[in-house]
């Protein structure tokens, strides 16, 4: 696959059809939005300021793709991306979380994605200091001591030169390198061994009244008053690489640069998908909901408007960022948001419920289809999973219908469905004698006949 920056918006939406069926209204703006961030990446200083993203608002019922078509676009594009509920922010009669928590944890995402990036360029020189800890711990007398040449040092500290005739460290060597050898071979993976690493002993500030982040941010504070304690710890040698790699591969990297880049990234590149912002939308109201509702949509305003955001790795600018916007409107309209934050949504994608057709089509061709996702889980236990065409258009059917007569909740009733058609055999796979399972048309009625007959009984477990 070509590098994401020289991606065609049709190549995008051709990325995106791997994993989502249908909405092509919804995935083309997602990509012509994306394909824009990276022309203006292009563009003479004085442009790159004046071109702002065109944040995009998704409207449709829940389970049609809304959040995975962002989640998927987020992934293909190597960007930091944060999913949160409108409703996280509000409650009944009082404003929740701060808003401008988004942007905090946005740059966190962010952080620790370019965090791993650098960790993995410095890998094998990790892996390499890591082996030294393990034979340091393995032979510990064949330890490199740095001799101490300054005889002002000797006096002060009362250290004696260590005095070694080259036979005794032609032998240490020798008995290091034979361990280095079993090593390698994976013939001491079982060896106990001892090592030493740090504890953090920051506390954490519990604050009362919604301040988490208040809270976060005064034991980050206090984490680097206190000195790192050290701790000897037994354990064996497959342990300890996997203890020991991630400290010895930050320690090769440069924070400062991490940070950075990650800030750099967050506000140029980050997206923030808000799901569920209908349930702030309402007409103006005097007492109850209402209030906290349009106080929500006001914190909202300035963030997407562009703002910047105080945060522990410095000021972040929410200029640039690209947010999309989701709710299934149902009890409200778009128009039924603030004025201003309406505008600040200029792009506006109807997402179409699903038919049986397109269940068809989610059952067998994303890539992550759902039926593919068993066939490799119970694969594991022997078990051959055929699923006959036939059976997969029973398993679409129930679905839509189930849909129709209940509340219409998409793509998320196959997987309630699939999962009652396979609980029989998903129980008795580690036991069953014959490990080729075909689920047809027959094997789905079979499983499912009485509880969708019964309406009061389909409601609750379908």
């Amino acid at each position: 696959m070509k590098p994401f920056d020289e991606m065609t918006p049709k190549e995008i939406v051709q990325e995106l059809d791997k994993y989502i069926v249908g909405q092509y209204e919804a995935k083309k703006a997602v990509a012509i939005a994306i394909r824009n961030r990276i022309r203006r990446q292009k563009l003479p200083e004085h442009w790159r300021k004046e071109v702002l993203p065109k944040n995009i608002l998704m409207i449709g019922p829940t389970g049609v793709g809304k959040t995975e078509i962002a989640r998927r676009l987020a992934q293909l594009s190597g960007s930091p991306f944060l999913k949160v509920e409108a409703t996280r922010f509000t409650e009944i009669g009082y404003v929740g979380k701060n808003v401008d928590s988004m942007i905090r944890d946005l740059v966190e995402i962010s952080v620790n994605m370019v965090k791993q990036e650098k960790i993995k360029e410095v890998e094998r020189q990790a892996e390499e200091l890591v082996e030294e800890r393990i034979l340091d711990a393995l032979v510990p007398e064949s330890k490199v001591i740095p001799p101490i040449t300054n005889p002002f040092i000797n006096l002060i500290t009362g250290a004696q030169q260590q005095q070694l005739s080259p036979e005794d460290r032609r032998r240490m060597r020798a008995k290091r390198e034979l361990m280095r050898e079993k090593l390698r071979s994976g013939e001491l993976e079982n060896e106990e061994i001892e090592i030493e690493v740090e504890e953090n002993t920051s506390p954490f500030i519990g604050v009362i009244g919604g301040m988490e982040d208040l809270g976060i941010e005064i034991s980050n504070l206090f984490s680097g008053m206190f000195p790192k304690r050290k701790k000897k710890k037994r354990m064996k040698v497959s342990e300890a690489r996997k203890i020991l790699l991630p400290i010895e591969a930050e320690k090769l990297i440069d924070m400062d640069k991490v940070i950075q880049e990650a800030l750099d990234r967050a506000e140029n590149r980050g997206i923030i998908f808000i799901d569920e912002i209908d349930k702030i939308a309402g007409k103006e109201g005097g007492v109850g909901p209402d209030v906290s509702r349009q106080g929500v949509q006001r914190d909202l305003l300035p963030i997407v408007e562009g703002t910047t955001i105080m945060t522990k790795y410095g000021p972040v600018r929410t200029d640039y960022i690209l947010f999309i916007a989701a709710g299934a409107f149902h009890m409200s309209r778009p128009s039924d948001l603030i004025p201003e934050l309406q505008g600040r949504f200029p792009i506006r994608v109807e997402l179409s419920p699903l038919t049986e057709e397109d269940f068809v089509r989610i059952l067998t061709e994303p890539e992550n289809a759902i039926i593919k996702q068993y066939q490799a889980l119970l694969s594991t236990e022997g078990v051959e999973l055929v699923f006959a065409q036939d059976g997969i258009r029973e398993m679409a059917r129930i679905a839509y219908q189930l849909n129709q007569r209940l509340e219409n909740i998409g793509a998320r009733r196959l997987y309630t469905v699939v999962e009652k058609v396979l609980e029989e055999v998903s129980f008795e796979a580690p036991d069953v004698p014959n490990k080729r399972v075909v689920i047809d048309a027959e094997y789905v009625k079979k499983r499912l006949e009485r509880i969708v007959q019964d309406e009061d009984l389909s409601s609750y477990i379908l």
